[in-house]
């Protein structure tokens, strides 16, 4: 039989005494928050390049000076971006206060929603997505408006 190795004689130790634990648990949650962080820069630097690209054959190859693509596209693809450096934003702020701001996740929520409105094909719609993307705007603005209200008469929880 082998020996626990000492870094997990440390967890099982910390595991015992509640202090140790939440600050163990806590150093987890911050290592995976800037591991997500480093991940979410590297998908926006890639998106950017991937977008200039993008702009660059379409608008120097074929057929020079127009889109081949829809416009919506090209929207959806700078809104992809925006969507990206919200989530990288949620992620530096919970590094920052090491609490997750319900005001800020309902932003990019709605970032989301807007961009999918966007470049959405009403022509292959059927009414049960309209409805759920109307419910899920409605709830969202609901959720921003109730969230907001409380922070300016309460201050921000």
């Amino acid at each position: 039989m082998t020996k626990p190795s000492p870094i997990w004689r440390r967890v099982a130790a910390a595991a015992g005494r509640d202090d140790s634990f939440l600050a163990f648990i806590k150093v987890i949650e911050t290592l995976v928050s800037k591991a997500l962080s480093l991940a979410m820069v590297a998908v926006i630097l890639v998106s950017v390049v991937d977008l200039f690209i993008y702009l660059s054959r379409e608008l120097f190859v074929t057929p020079s000076g127009f889109f081949t693509k829809t416009l919506i596209e090209v929207f959806g693809l700078f809104l992809n971006i925006l969507v990206a450096l919200e989530i990288l934003e949620n992620l530096t702020a919970y590094l920052r206060k090491h609490v997750i701001q319900l005001e800020l996740v309902i932003v990019t929520s709605l970032t989301a929603i807007a961009r999918k409105i966007i470049i959405f094909d009403f022509t292959k719609a059927t009414g049960i997505e309209l409805m759920g993307l109307a419910i899920a705007t409605v709830s969202l603005a609901l959720s921003y408006w109730i969230v907001r209200r409380t922070n300016e008469r309460y201050g921000p929880l």
